[in-house]
């Protein structure tokens, strides 16, 4: 497996850091905007050898594309803030990639009741998109990072052992 990490700050820093301990990997591209910040997080493994470190504009839907296809990545990592997943998402897809985040977009408020009723919620253009990823044989896994990811461990350990009984979470 070929795998591409959008982004080498403290995400994709321990992305590399956590995966230089597994064997289920070829190679490990760390992009970022700053080439050389990606190379200091491959600087910083005990083994690097499995990682290579690129320049890639995560807002430029094509410079991550291209990329994927020139390191012939199977699945793309996006280690940065959601307000980039939209370009991200999207070149993953069409490089043929699998994708996973830590966090859906952004929501937006409703445009004229901002506190009463929800706007655009989290993740529904990615969701939205489901059937023509599977079409596609592709695999997105999206807010599989601390929120809302963690929080639904913390639930669930709650409801496994601490509590009798829960009403509402």
């Amino acid at each position: 497996m070929r795998i591409l990490v959008v982004g080498s700050g403290g995400v994709g820093a321990s992305i590399a850091s956590i995966a230089e301990e597994r064997d289920f990997f070829d190679l490990c591209v760390i992009a970022d905007i700053s080439q050389e910040r990606a190379q200091k997080a491959i600087d910083a493994l005990d083994d690097p050898s499995r990682f290579v470190a690129a320049k890639v504009d995560a807002r430029d839907k094509q410079s991550i594309i291209d990329l994927a296809h020139a390191e012939k990545v199977d699945v793309v990592v996006n280690a940065c803030d959601p307000r980039l997943n939209p370009p991200i998402f999207q070149a993953a897809f069409e490089a043929g990639c699998h994708y996973l985040d830590m966090a859906m977009n952004l929501s937006e408020p409703h445009p004229d009741r901002p506190f009463e009723e929800v706007g655009i919620p989290l993740g529904r253009d990615q969701l939205a998109v489901h059937d023509a990823w599977a079409a596609k044989g592709q695999l997105a896994l999206v807010g599989i990072g601390v929120e809302p990811g963690l929080s639904d461990i913390f639930a669930r350990y709650a409801a496994d052992h601490l509590f009798d009984e829960i009403d509402e979470i």
